[in-house]
C-alpha cells in the first residue's frame, strides 16, 4: 500500500513521520514543491521556531482559534501540546516556556527542528521528493494518480493534501468535491496615519484594549500589548484582533476606525478623580510634561495635545471640557485604519477546506474515501503563539495513524 502527501511544511512532514513510524509496511512518499522543505518552520518565531505553546488543557487551548477551535476540541484530546512536547524531547531536542506562553527550542534555532523533522522522517522510511510541483491529481479505478510537472506520475492508495493555504490545495479539494471557505488573511498589523502615533516608533505599551466597530454581534475587542511602528500599529492585541476581525476587516477592505483604550486598568470616573487628584496636588507643574498614568511620556505628551491642551497649560489652569477630552483620548481614542501591514513573513489566512466535511477523528475526507487533509488546508487559524503549529502537529498525526490503521485493515 502506498501513501502520498503533497505538501513538505509542518503537517505533511509529521503526518509523514507519524504514518512511517507506526505503519513501516507503508511506502510513505511526501512531495515539496520547493527546493527545501519546512522553509516556514526555518522562518517562524524570527528563525528560532515557535512550536507550540504552554497550554495543556485542551479546553483552553481552542479558545485561542477564531476559526476551527470546536472541530479541534476532540482532536486536542488525541493529540495536544503536551504530546508535541513529548515527542520532541522523545527525538532529543528540549523546550523551553517563554513568560507569555510561548514554547522554543531551548537552541533559540529553528534549524533544530527542521533538523530534527528531516531525521525523523529518514528513520520513519520516509521519501522525500523536494522541487516536485504537482499539477494534478485524479482518482482513476480505486487508485489516486499524482502527476508532477515534469511529466513523473505517483500511484497511490491513499493521499494527504497538506498544501498549506496554497490555491493549487484548494483547487485539487474543489476537484474532489469539497467546499473551500474564501481565504481572507489573518494575523497583521495596521496601518495608521495619525498625528498622534507619528514620529513614535518603538514605543510600547504594555497592557491596551483595542476594539473595532464591527461584528454586530459578536464583540471584537482584544487586550495585550502594543507596539506604535513606522506604519502603524502591531503588538499582539492588534494581531489578535486581526485574526478575530479577519473577515469583518476583508469586507470593509482594511478601512475603518479602531478604538484604543490605552488605560484598560482605569474606569471613566475613578481616572477622573485621579486627574483631579493630581490637578490639586500639582497645580503648578505643566500638564505635557507631568505624565501620572502608567504610558510612555511621550504618547502623553501626543495625547495631550490632541485633547487640544496648550504646552505651557499648568494642571490648575485645566477646564473640565479639556479634562473631559483628555479622557476621552486615553480611554477611547479613535484611529482611522488605512490598510493592513504583512506579519513579518509567515502569511496565515482565515479560510479553506470546509471542516463540517472532515472527520475529525482521522482527518480523511467525508466526501471522497482515501482523501486527508492536514494543516492551513483547511479552515482553522490561530492567533500568534504557537497555535497554527500546534494545529498542523495535531492534524498531521491524526492524519498519519489514520492513514497507517486503513492501510493495515485494506
Amino acid at each position: 500500500m502506498r501513501v502520498v502527501i503533497i505538501g513538505g511544511g509542518a503537517a505533511g512532514f509529521f503526518a509523514a513521520i507519524t504514518c512511517g513510524e507506526n505503519y513501516p509496511d507503508a511506502r510513505v512518499i511526501l512531495l515539496e514543491a520547493g527546493r527545501e522543505p519546512l522553509s516556514k518552520v526555518k522562518i517562524s518565531g524570527g528563525g528560532r521556531c515557535n512550536v507550540t505553546h504552554g497550554c495543556f488543557d485542551p479546553s483552553l487551548l481552542v479558545q485561542h482559534y477564531p476559526r476551527g477551535g470546536k472541530a479541534l476540541r476532540g482532536a486536542f484530546s488525541r493529540f495536544q501540546a503536551k504530546d508535541t512536547v513529548a515527542w520532541f524531547e522523545s527525538q532529543g531536542v528540549e523546550l523551553k516556556t517563554e513568560a507569555d506562553g510561548r514554547m522554543f527550542p531551548t537552541t533559540d534555532s529553528s534549524e533544530t527542528i527542521v533538523q530534527c523533522l528531516l531525521d525523523a522522517a529518514e528513520i520513519a522510511g520516509v521519501k522525500v521528493r523536494t522541487g516536485i510541483m504537482v499539477t494534478e491529481i485524479a482518482f482513476e479505478a480505486g487508485k489516486w494518480l499524482v502527476k508532477g510537472k515534469s511529466g513523473q506520475i505517483w500511484e497511490c492508495d491513499r493521499l494527504l493534501l497538506a498544501t498549506g493555504n496554497s490555491p493549487s490545495g484548494w483547487k485539487w479539494a474543489k476537484y474532489c468535491g469539497h467546499q473551500v471557505i474564501p481565504p481572507v488573511p489573518s494575523l497583521f498589523t495596521f496601518q495608521i496615519s495619525d498625528p498622534r502615533l507619528q514620529d513614535l516608533p518603538g514605543v510600547s505599551v504594555t497592557n491596551v484594549k483595542v476594539r473595532l466597530p464591527l461584528g454586530g454581534k459578536n464583540k471584537l475587542e482584544q487586550s495585550g500589548p502594543l507596539l506604535i511602528t513606522h506604519w502603524g500599529i502591531s503588538g499582539p492585541a492588534i494581531l489578535k484582533l486581526s485574526a478575530w476581525g479577519a473577515r469583518e476587516l476583508h469586507d470593509v477592505n482594511y478601512k475603518t476606525s479602531l478604538i484604543i483604550n490605552w488605560l484598560p486598568q482605569y474606569k471613566l470616573e475613578p481616572l477622573r478623580e485621579m486627574l483631579l487628584l493630581v490637578k490639586s496636588q500639582l497645580p503648578r507643574r505643566h500638564i505635557i510634561s507631568s505624565c501620572p498614568v502608567p504610558i510612555p511620556s511621550r504618547l502623553w505628551e501626543r495625547l495631550v495635545i490632541a485633547s487640544e491642551i496648550q504646552p505651557d497649560t499648568r494642571w490648575a489652569e485645566l477646564p473640565n471640557k479639556q479634562l473631559d477630552r483628555l479622557l476621552h483620548q486615553l480611554l477611547q481614542g479613535e484611529y482611522q485604519i488605512q490598510g493592513k501591514g504583512v506579519f513579518k513573513d509567515e502569511f496565515v489566512t482565515c479560510g479553506g477546506v470546509d471542516l463540517k466535511e472532515v472527520d475529525f477523528k482521522t482527518m480523511e475526507s467525508k466526501i471522497h474515501p482515501g482523501l486527508y487533509f492536514a494543516g492551513e488546508i483547511l479552515d482553522i487559524d490561530g492567533v500568534t503563539g504557537g497555535f497554527n503549529f500546534q494545529s498542523a502537529w495535531t492534524t498531521g498525526y491524526l492524519a498519519g495513524q489514520a492513514m497507517g490503521k486503513t492501510i493495515q485493515i485494506s
